[in-house]
Formats: C-alpha cells, sequence, structure tokens
C-alpha cells in the first residue's frame, strides 16, 4: 500500500447523494463499502465529516443568526453524518467510534488524541465530528489538524468531481485538469481545493492530499494502492 494510515475528509454534501438536502443512505452505505475496502486492505482509516448538507455556520448571519452560535450549529451537524456512517460501517461489521471536539458524552467520545490513535492500531475506523471545536475553522481545517495529529500517510478529499481543475468543470467545459499541483500553486491560484489555513497546515506538515471523485467506483481503494487517481497536492508538483 501507498499509504498505511489515511484521514478521509467528508463534505456533508458528499452525504447527500442527489438528495437536494439531508443525508442519502444509499450514499452513506456506499461510502462504508469504500471504508472496508480499503480497511480490508490493512489501511488504518480516520474520517473527519462535514454538515453542510444540513447547516452551514457561514449562512448564519444571512439569516439573522449571530456567526459564532451558526459554526457551533454547524459542528452539530457533523455529529448527525458521524453517527449516521458509523451505524453504516457497524451494520458492515467494522467497529468505529465517533469522537466530538465538543463534549456530547451520551453518544460520543470526547477527541482525545492517544485514545483515537489506539482505536485506528486496533482496527478501528475514527470518524471526528465538530470540527475543531471552535467557531471560525471549517471542516477542512479540522481534517488537516485531525491528519498531522493521527500522523496519517495522506489526507483523502472525497468530491463530486475528479479532481482539480483551473476552475469549476461542472461549470466551464474547457476546465484544465490537474494531475499533481504544489500547494503553493493551490494558494497562488486560488484554486479553493480546502482553505487556505488547511492547505497551509498541510504544506508546513508537508501531508500529501488527493483529491478524488467519491463516486468512481473503487476508487478509495485505487489512491491508498497508489493508482494515478484523482489529483495529489504536495510540496512539488
Amino acid at each position: 500500500m501507498t499509504y498505511k494510515r489515511i484521514l478521509l475528509k467528508l463534505s456533508g454534501e458528499a452525504l447527500m447523494g442527489n438528495e437536494g438536502y439531508g443525508i442519502d443512505p444509499g450514499t452513506v452505505e456506499e461510502v462504508a463499502l469504500q471504508i472496508r475496502d480499503v480497511r480490508d486492505l490493512g489501511v488504518e482509516v480516520a474520517v473527519v465529516v462535514g454538515g453542510g448538507n444540513i447547516y452551514r455556520g457561514m449562512k448564519a448571519e444571512n439569516q439573522g443568526i449571530d456567526r459564532v452560535t451558526g459554526d457551533y450549529m454547524g459542528m452539530i451537524a457533523t455529529v448527525l453524518n458521524a453517527l449516521t456512517l458509523q451505524e453504516k460501517l457497524e451494520r458492515l461489521a467494522i467497529p468505529a467510534r465517533v469522537q466530538s471536539a465538543l463534549a456530547i458524552e451520551k453518544i460520543t467520545e470526547p477527541y482525545i488524541r492517544k485514545k483515537a490513535l489506539k482505536h485506528l492500531q486496533n482496527g478501528k475506523v475514527v470518524i471526528f465530528a465538530c470540527g475543531t471545536g471552535n467557531p471560525y475553522f471549517t471542516t477542512d481545517t479540522a481534517a488537516a489538524l485531525r491528519a498531522v495529529e493521527m500522523g496519517a500517510d495522506a489526507l483523502l478529499k472525497a468530491t463530486k468531481v475528479d479532481g482539480v481543475f483551473d476552475k469549476d468543470p461542472e461549470v466551464h467545459k474547457d476546465a484544465v485538469f490537474f494531475r499533481s499541483i504544489s500547494y503553493m500553486d493551490v494558494i497562488n491560484k486560488d484554486l479553493r481545493v480546502m482553505d487556505i489555513t488547511a492547505i497551509t497546515l498541510c504544506k508546513e506538515n508537508d501531508l500529501p492530499v488527493v483529491v478524488f471523485n467519491l463516486r468512481g467506483k473503487n476508487n478509495m481503494k485505487k489512491v491508498v494502492q497508489g493508482k494515478r487517481v484523482g489529483t495529489i497536492v504536495r510540496r512539488q508538483a
């Protein structure tokens, strides 16, 4: 395997499937099956989930809600997604634990780095919810932070397109695809693969980011096997 331990970043939107809102059970099951296939290869898997399919804190101010309050509401939305993914994994006989950056003891474990590492070493999938636990920080930044803390070999960002393009390929037919690209080019070209804080954290820790299409058959498995899938963001393109 190219990567022995990965952190998978799942946006809330990725869990909607073709629905316009909420959680599509079929999509979550497909994600769980892909995680199972990767885990069966002996790869340790951690996951950070977003909550944009349910609520986005950045929209709070437009709705007359304080931004900080809105961000906490968004963090709580990630717990719903995390619990749904945990349930699907356990139905596949894959042990999974949800760790939350906010204290929600009845249904999640608190985020404790050493405990999370122990879970991974014991073959459990660890799902991180509530981002970093702080307002104004995205779940992309949380994914980069947790990946570094867990000593992941790579951060896999699941999307609905085939990788990184110079512009939105769903809008522009002439969008140019990058097979690989440097952290600095992502920042300088404002490609918005992840927010600048997340990309900078990956750059400072030399953590490769693989952006791939979650809907492609066996794409997650292909990525950990080192096959040419998606776009890799690293120090040198």
